[in-house]
């Protein structure tokens, strides 16, 4: 039995952050029925690596995000289309939209409409910059927010700086976000009244900065960036072997100990500059550089081994065909395969939550839909007979 078995969410939202929220939900067991514009849907549909995918509207980035998901086409521009919605709304429990503040109300479809159809609603917005505030209707997207977070500035080290993270982690930061904070809600409906949930994807952002936005709110520091080293330790960064790069966390005083004799340096242990924790960090340069003479001397696979026999956290620094390929990553159901989708013409594999429940990895049983696949089927679950489904498509409501 998964935790979101009983629930019912409306998804209208589009390309990411909405849909990866959606996708941790669905994951974990609910009805996830995405409300898509007839025609043309979700715009990620459009969007991806590989052109022949985005033409059959089944685009990576739609595939990545929406396995699990029932897919209905209603026009919320449409009278009727409005009134299917509502409809669907008195049978859910959640509904997650990612349109600019004010959208939905523009339509007669906002929260303040919805409740009165269902009171223990709860209704979640996910926006750049929140349902309020000054920036409330400046466009966003990733890499804005990255931009305005502070994200950027800390990125990359004092000549490549500022540098955009390598993936949109301000959308899957406020997916993340908004699937917590809902799941919240539902543990307490209790009463049977619903709630309003504003998820502002620059504040998740920054809400995960950590020590980072700690060190200058309560210490004064301003954060600087610093590439791959570790800005609380030394040595703790990326370090050159003999063959490539290797990750090292040498961040408690053992550990530091430990590196110098796993390299055949103790003598670095006594050293005036090395010798205490802050003065590592005000001779980090140095100590990179009298460690990667040594580290030199073997490929980064070895000194790993060594490195972590000796209870210093070490790792190698793969790409992302090598990380997938671990057996670590396949040995515990990261990845999902559907085969044969319908639409995509192939097999389709997915990242999973990576969470277990009970030693089971969590998944979804189905692909990603096509366009409007679920919407007779959707339609006749509310009461809907066929004559009326003919009906609404004639009025172009679905």
């Amino acid at each position: 039995m998964t935790p979101l078995h009983d629930v019912r969410v409306l998804d209208l939202t589009n390309v990411l952050a909405g849909p990866f929220c959606c996708h941790q939900l669905a994951h974990m067991g609910a009805d996830v029925i995405k409300v898509e514009v007839p025609g043309s849907g979700d715009l990620a549909r459009q969007l991806g690596a590989d052109p022949d995918l985005n033409e059959r509207l089944m685009g990576v980035s739609f595939l990545a995000q929406n396995t699990g998901k029932r897919s209905i086409t209603i026009n919320m521009k449409s009278d009727q289309g409005k009134e299917i919605f509502k409809r669907l709304v008195r049978t859910a429990d959640v509904v997650v939209e990612n349109f600019r503040p004010g959208v939905m109300d523009r339509l007669g479809v906002g929260y303040e409409v919805l409740k009165h159809e269902n009171a223990s609603l709860v209704y979640c917005a996910i926006s750049g910059f929140g349902q309020d505030g000054p920036l409330r209707n400046m466009p966003a997207y990733d890499q804005i927010i990255q931009g305005m977070s502070g994200t950027m500035s800390i990125t990359g080290d004092g000549e490549s700086a500022p540098l955009r993270v390598g993936y949109p982690m301000a959308d899957t930061i406020g997916g993340m976000t908004a699937a917590f904070a809902i799941s919240s809600a539902l543990a307490n409906r209790s009463d049977d009244k619903g709630c309003f949930i504003d998820v502002s994807m620059l504040e998740a952002v920054m809400a995960t900065m950590g020590w980072v936005v700690s060190n200058y709110l309560v210490a004064g520091k301003v954060p600087e960036p610093m590439g791959n080293d570790n800005f609380t330790a030394s040595p703790s960064g990326t370090f050159n072997t003999g063959d490539g790069l290797i990750n090292i966390a040498a961040n408690k005083q053992e550990q530091f100990e430990a590196v110098c004799d796993v390299v055949g340096r103790p003598d670095l242990k006594e050293d005036d500059r090395f010798k205490e924790r802050q003065a590592r960090l005000e001779n980090r340069a140095a100590l990179a550089r009298e460690l990667e003479d040594a580290l030199l001397s073997k490929p980064a696979n070895e000194w790993q081994a060594e490195l972590n026999g000796a209870g210093v956290p070490s790792g190698p620094v793969l790409s992302v065909p090598e990380a997938l390929a671990q057996s670590q990553i396949s040995g515990r159901g990261l990845i999902g395969t559907f085969e044969e989708v319908e639409g995509a013409a192939r097999d389709i594999r997915i990242a999973r939550p990576g969470i277990k429940l009970d030693g089971q990895a969590i998944k979804t049983e189905t692909p990603p839909p096509l366009l409007g696949q679920h919407t007779e089927d959707i339609l006749l679950e509310l009461g809907c007979s066929r004559d009326d489904i003919n009906h609404f498509r004639n009025q172009e409501a679905i």
